[in-house]
C-alpha cells in the first residue's frame, strides 16, 4: 500500500507529503473506473483525465497499471509541455526499493533503448526536412492537376478513364501516407500545425475523419497485435488471427464465416469494401454523402469541409471527375478498388504474419518488434509503402520523420542483436505472400480445433 501523507490528484491540490507505492499496488488500478500509470517513476491517477485525453481515452487506458514512460515519450513531441497536464494528476512515486520497470522486465534493455532514443535526438533525427514534405505534397497535387487536365482535353472515354484511375489511385495512396505523417506529428514542431494539416489532407484529399483515424491508430501503436487493445486485429466476425485465437474459438465452435477459407475470401473482402462506399453514395442524398466516411465519430472539421467545399465532396463521392451517368460509378469504383488493394496489402504486410496474441506486458522495444517486420529498402519500396517498409523504426519512434528511418535503423538492429530480440526484414513480394500464408495457417488451426477439440 502507499505510504506517506495526504495525496493530491484530480483536484490539483498540492501534496502535503510524497506518497510511495509498490508495483503490486499500482497494477491493481487497471480498471475502466480506476486507472493509474507510471511515467519516470512518478505515479499518476488518470481515471477522470482519460476521457479528455486528446489521443482518446482508450490508448491511455491500455497502459493502466503499467510503466508508460516509453509510450509517453513515443507519442508526444513536446513532453515538457505535456507535463503541465500531468502535474494535477500526480499522486506519488514508486517506493525507493521498487524497480523502475514493472513485471520483471529487463531494466538494462529498457535503459539502453532510452539511451538509443537520446542518441537519435542528439543526431536531430526527430527534425523534419521541409523540402522532403514539400516535394512529396507537390507530386500528389501534380497528379491531381494532371487528372483534371486529362478530363478537360480528352473527355471521359474508357482509355482515359483507365489512365485516370491509375493516376488518381496513386495520388490517393500517396495522400494516405502523407496524412499518416501529419497524424503522427512528425512534420512540424508544433502539434497544432500537424493537426491542422492532418485534418486537411485526410479530410479534403482522402474524405475521411481525422478523429476516427486518431482514435484507432494510436491504440494500434500503443499495443500492436494485442487482442482487445489493438483494433486492427479485433476482426473475429471476418478473420481469426495468430496461433492462439483460432484454437480458442475453434474449441468454442464459433463460426461466423468458414475461416479455413479466409486466405481466399481475403481478396473478395477487399473488392467489397472498395465498392461499398461508392454504392452507398449512389443511394443517399448528395449533401449527406460527405458524412459517410465518418464511421464511428462525427468530426466537426468534416461539417466545415462539407460547407466550404460541397462540389469537391460531391465529386469525391459520386465520381463526377469522370463524367456523367454510368461513367461516374465506373471511374469511382476503379479508383476505390485499386486504392483499397494498395492500402490493405501495404498496411497488413508488416503485422499479420507477425505474433498476434494477448497482452504479455513486454518492454516497449520487445513488444513493438515482436508485432512488426521491415521490408527491404529501395527507392521504389520507400515510395510505394510511404516508408512503412521501415515499420520497426516507425513503431519505435512514431514521431520521427520517415526520411530519417534509414539513419536510425543500424542502431536499432544493433540493440536487438545485443539482447537477442528478433529483427525481421524481408523482400516486398515475400511480405505479400506471407499475409496469405499466415491467414491460411490460422484458418487451418481453427478448422482442426473446430472439428476435433
Amino acid at each position: 500500500m502507499g505510504k506517506g501523507g495526504e495525496k493530491g490528484g484530480e483536484s490539483g491540490e498540492p501534496e502535503a507529503q510524497i506518497r510511495f507505492y509498490t508495483w503490486e499496488e499500482i497494477q491493481k488500478h487497471n480498471l475502466r473506473t480506476d486507472k493509474w500509470l507510471v511515467i519516470e517513476r512518478k505515479v499518476y491517477n488518470v481515471t477522470k483525465w482519460a476521457n479528455r485525453h486528446p489521443g482518446g481515452q482508450r490508448v491511455i487506458s491500455h497502459c493502466a497499471g503499467e510503466d508508460a514512460t516509453d509510450a509517453f515519450q513515443a507519442f508526444h513531441i513536446n513532453p515538457t509541455l505535456v507535463q503541465k497536464f500531468l502535474k494535477p494528476l500526480l499522486i506519488g512515486e514508486l517506493s525507493p526499493g521498487e524497480p523502475s520497470q514493472d513485471r520483471d522486465k529487463n531494466s538494462q534493455l529498457v535503459e539502453d533503448f532510452r539511451t538509443l532514443r537520446k542518441t537519435a535526438e542528439d543526431m536531430n533525427l526527430f527534425r523534419a526536412n521541409p523540402l522532403f514534405f514539400s516535394l512529396y505534397l507537390g507530386h500528389i497535387i501534380a497528379m491531381e492537376v494532371l487528372a483534371w487536365l486529362m478530363v478537360s482535353y480528352f473527355g471521359t472515354g474508357w482509355i482515359t478513364t483507365l489512365i485516370l484511375a491509375c493516376i488518381l489511385t496513386t495520388s490517393q495512396a500517396q495522400a494516405g501516407w502523407l496524412q499518416h505523417d501529419f497524424g503522427h506529428l512528425s512534420v512540424f514542431k508544433k502539434s497544432s500545425w500537424n493537426h491542422i494539416i492532418h485534418k486537411f489532407v485526410i479530410g479534403h484529399l482522402k474524405g475521411a475523419s481525422a478523429n476516427w483515424w486518431n482514435h484507432r491508430h494510436f491504440q494500434h501503436h500503443a499495443k500492436p497485435n494485442i487482442f482487445k487493445k489493438d483494433p486492427d486485429v479485433n476482426m473475429l466476425h471476418i478473420f481469426v488471427l495468430g496461433d492462439t485465437q483460432p484454437v480458442e474459438y475453434g474449441k468454442k465452435k464459433l463460426k461466423y464465416l468458414p475461416y479455413n477459407h479466409q486466405h481466399e475470401y481475403f481478396f473478395l473482402r477487399l473488392s467489397f469494401l472498395s465498392s461499398f462506399p461508392v454504392l452507398m453514395c449512389c443511394l443517399i442524398p448528395t449533401h449527406l454523402c460527405i458524412f459517410f466516411p465518418l464511421w464511428s465519430r462525427l468530426d466537426p472539421s468534416r461539417v466545415l469541409q462539407a460547407t466550404l467545399f460541397p462540389a469537391y465532396g460531391e465529386g469525391q463521392c459520386r465520381g463526377e471527375n469522370y463524367g456523367k451517368g454510368a461513367e461516374r460509378a465506373k471511374g469511382s469504383w476503379e479508383l476505390q478498388f485499386l486504392e483499397s488493394h494498395w492500402f490493405v496489402w501495404v498496411t497488413q504486410m508488416n503485422h499479420i504474419p507477425m505474433e498476434i496474441d494477448c497482452e504479455k506486458h513486454r518492454d516497449w522495444l520487445s513488444s513493438q518488434v515482436a508485432a512488426t517486420c521491415n521490408i527491404e529498402q529501395s527507392f521504389f519500396n520507400d515510395w510505394f509503402t510511404g516508408h512503412l517498409n521501415f515499420q520497426i523504426e516507425h513503431h519505435l519512434f512514431p514521431t520521427m520523420p520517415r526520411h530519417n528511418f534509414w539513419k536510425v535503423k543500424p542502431l536499432v538492429k544493433s540493440l536487438c542483436a545485443k539482447y537477442g530480440v528478433q529483427y525481421e526484414e524481408k523482400p516486398l513480394g515475400k511480405a505479400f505472400v506471407d499475409i496469405v500464408g499466415s491467414l491460411k495457417k490460422s484458418g487451418d488451426l481453427w478448422l482442426d480445433a473446430y472439428l476435433h477439440k
